[in-house]
């Protein structure tokens, strides 16, 4: 009989059974009498409603996933030759990383990007810098997702601007956007306004796109943060799922029909190192996704795919003994492609240290791709299906996300539950950290098998050198440009933002002008203000 989670299920006692990561109670074997499950409606064929066994009917025999390795470093120039590094690898999509300033809307020069400057990603400040990121890339043909919230409809701008300049038309551009604000006053904290004028940004580019832009994915709710804090795999699924349904009915009440642009949302989840939960967590994802937007909205087949990107879980890799974190990587990729994802990124085994050298990236990108051409995995849809414990899993794990679903729903949604959200998250990662330190939890190399082990290289970048190039080259912009234009831009925008007018063409304008990304957003901060937590 197929179990519902419950909030003891996640509490373990001392004779408990062995639980998952997330702490769902695992039995010593499974049979026909421990799962209860519909084939017809709880599984149905691949490529149809509810989608538990993928969104495609063929999967990876019809096309592999998108191999799209995470990158960004330093300066537009030197990300530009790791992207052609990677594509002239066998890379089939590009996935950028920004620094922290061009996150939370500041120009390197600004005194708060002060020895952040390109190091948690590629700096940009100005469409100068988009077009040497994608200089001898043709955006055309190229798949690009953007790790980018805050200022993400700048980005895009940027994006749609530069591929201008190549001669591409919008419609001919496809990537991503993260764009998902909601888990950054949840989870991970890289906002800058309060929630509603943030949220209006975000329906302003859903309309945008699905009118100007329709191949673009304009948001990618992201549960990767939210389980990168510490969150359990079905907190993970809610809690994405509840930032989800906030866009879309923000979007409804915008005016915007669901059938043009929920086709486009996609998702991005991690892969932790739970192989048989991390399986059934992807496979609940798709199907409680598509019954919440028939329930909720009557949407179209096509309306209700979840499509999602999968990252293996950074906060899962270890400083000691970093090789071994190549298996706990494959390990997890292997999970998402046997879970259906659509594409993938593979972490380098030495990120717990620093950025990835050439090295790591290619051994990162070369674990998809022997799963890809070697394993097998991808020869047949979904191959655990019909395993009484993945779908046993698989019903629990939906189970208990509907639970935190209805908490959140009665709270008032998302967006008035986000301090809930954090409480859970902050009591699930508390729980995870003392099994770790009472060594109730193995973590190879870390709290049992430990040994001493030679160093690994690492990145060796001057980042002292890089930011202060990055901020002469901003200095050089200011010089150079036409002045009045861009203020005449600013003015454009500022004026924008006290009304009700969709806001990207504006900014298009004012990354044109050129405005930098950092004078974009403090036209936007003087018209909003900025959030408050607990305000």
């Amino acid at each position: 009989m197929s179990r519902a989670g419950s909030k003891s299920d996640s509490t373990p006692k001392a004779d408990d059974p062995p639980r998952t990561d997330s702490g769902l109670p695992v039995d010593t074997v499974y049979g026909p009498d421990d799962v209860t499950f519909h084939p017809a409606t709880d599984l149905g064929e691949p490529g149809e409603f509810p989608f538990t066994r993928g969104v495609y009917p063929t999967m990876y025999r019809g096309r592999t996933w998108t191999m799209r390795q995470y990158a960004g470093f330093g300066t537009a120039e030197s990300t530009n030759a790791r992207y052609h590094y990677l594509l002239e690898r066998g890379q089939t999509g590009l996935s950028v990383a920004f620094d922290l300033p061009t996150q939370m809307g500041y120009d390197s020069d600004h005194s708060m990007a002060s020895g952040e400057v390109g190091r948690a990603g590629v700096a940009i400040d100005s469409i100068e810098d988009m077009r040497t990121l994608f200089r001898g890339i043709d955006l055309g043909v190229v798949s690009t997702s953007m790790t980018i919230n805050s200022t993400a409809p700048i980005l895009l701008a940027l994006y749609i601007a530069v591929a201008e300049e190549q001669g591409v038309a919008r419609d001919r551009l496809s990537g991503t956007i993260q764009n998902d604000i909601l888990k950054e006053y949840i989870a991970r904290g890289t906002y800058i306004y309060p929630v509603d004028p943030s949220l209006r940004l975000i329906s302003d580019v859903l309309a945008y796109c699905a009118e100007e832009v329709p191949r673009w994915n304009t948001i990618s709710i992201s549960g990767y943060h939210i389980r990168e804090a510490g969150a359990t795999a079905p907190q993970e699924v809610a809690f994405t799922f509840a930032n989800g349904l906030e866009y879309v009915r923000r979007a409804v009440e915008a005016g915007i029909d669901v059938e043009a642009f929920a086709p486009r949302l996609s998702f991005f989840f991690a892969a932790h190192n739970d192989f048989f939960e991390e399986v059934a967590k992807f496979r609940a994802a798709r199907r409680l996704w598509a019954r919440l937007m028939r329930e909720r909205y009557d949407a179209s087949d096509r309306a209700c795919r979840l499509r999602f990107h999968t990252q293996t879980g950074g906060s899962t890799l270890t400083a000691q003994q970093p090789l071994n974190n190549v298996v706990r990587v494959t390990t997890q990729a292997l999970s998402a492609v046997l879970g259906g994802t659509q594409s993938l990124h593979t972490n380098g085994y030495d990120e717990a240290l620093a950025l990835p050298t050439e090295e790591s990236a290619r051994i990162a990108l070369r674990t998809q791709q022997i799963l890809a051409h070697e394993s097998g995995a991808g020869r047949t849809v979904d191959p655990l299906a019909g395993s009484w414990f993945v779908e046993d899993l698989t019903n629990r794990v939906e189970d208990e996300a509907r639970r935190y679903l209805d908490e959140i729903d009665e709270r008032g949604g998302a967006a008035h539950a986000v301090e809930y959200m954090q409480e859970e998250i902050h009591s699930a990662s508390y729980r995870f950290q003392m099994e770790v330190e009472s060594g109730e939890r193995t973590v190879v190399g870390v709290n049992r098998f430990e040994e001493d082990e030679p160093s690994v290289p690492t990145d060796t970048t001057d980042y002292s050198s890089l930011e202060a190039e990055q901020r002469a080259s901003v200095e050089r912009l200011r010089r150079e440009r036409d002045g009045a234009a861009v203020e005449d831009a600013l003015t454009r925008l500022r004026q924008g933002a006290r009304g009700d007018e969709n806001l990207m063409p504006l900014i298009i304008d004012a990354v044109r002008a050129p405005a930098t990304l950092g004078e974009i957003s403090d036209a936007l901060r003087a018209e909003w203000g900025m959030y408050q937590p607990g305000g």
